[in-house]
């Protein structure tokens, strides 16, 4: 108690906190994305429980990773090894790192699994036939249902591992690392819903959201390569793209209220 005590008196602690707070949402943001769609896929009575079943356990799945934090800074310890040589940039230095830790291998298998995802998913949009996907919205039941809470709670490892990380770089102190993701994941599930009804009501942004995914896998792979892309440059591109979407969201209901008199005179 006295050490919960010295660091809600502590300037250096709240400051980390606040930070550590703004950095969960930031990443937390590519797991709500994948949440609003993975649960408009689901029937509309099954789509809230679904989100918050799913954030909730993911809470859960931090918190227990937070607790075993031992282990998930040994997880960057090389594990693997592929037998060849990793081919050489202009300076003779490794383009990509063929030594893999557990972490590697968890980002790798994350990325891949979200190329994967949001390539099919841009495929059932685009060529909208009949399917055997578990989650299309005509394949309703529960075993929909807990494919996509599955689903959730295996992207909120490949997320959970990278933010602990860099966590742990942050701050020292666990219970500061534990009121941030409860705080952070408290903000999640508040805003879930509403981001959900936003994508669900524009078709456009269901597109654009899996460009993200896409994106982000791909970040994923290359970071799981050794080659790390600065975050900014991906958070940037989202916010532009999405900025040109609310332009084009506001020019067609714009446009929808302006032909609205005229139909209404015919």
């Amino acid at each position: 108690m006295a050490d919960i005590a010295a660091l809600v008196a502590s300037p250096e602690a709240w400051a980390a906190l606040l930070t550590l707070i703004v950095m969960e949402v930031v990443l937390g943001v590519d797991n709500l994305v994948f949440v609003a769609i993975l649960s408009n896929k689901l029937p509309p009575a099954d789509r809230g429980r679904a989100r918050r079943l799913g954030i909730g356990l993911a809470l859960l799945l931090r918190l227990a990773l937070l607790s075993g934090i031992a282990f998930i800074v040994g997880l960057t310890q090389p594990v693997l090894t592929l037998p060849f040589a990793a081919p050489l940039d202009a300076k003779g230095q490794p383009v990509v790192d063929l030594a893999f830790s557990w972490r590697d291998l968890i980002l790798l298998s994350g990325g891949l699994f979200l190329v994967w995802k949001a390539t099919t998913e841009i495929h059932h949009a685009v060529d909208p036939a009949p399917s055997d996907d578990l989650l299309d919205k005509r394949a309703a039941g529960s075993l929909g249902f807990a494919a996509a809470i599955v689903q959730i709670l295996a992207l909120d490892v490949v997320f959970s591992i990278d933010s602990i990380l860099t966590a742990v770089g942050m701050t020292e102190h666990l219970p500061i690392m534990m009121a941030a993701v409860v705080i952070a994941v408290a903000l999640m599930l508040v805003a879930s819903g509403p981001l959900a009804r936003f994508i669900h009501d524009n078709p456009t942004v269901v597109m654009l959201a899996l460009g993200f995914l896409l994106l982000i896998g791909a970040t994923l792979i290359a970071d799981g390569f050794g080659m790390h892309v600065p975050k900014g440059y991906i958070y940037a591109a989202m916010t532009f793209s999405g900025a040109v979407e609310a332009l084009n969201i506001a020019a067609r209901r714009r446009a929808a209220r302006k032909a609205a008199p005229d139909q209404r005179k015919l």
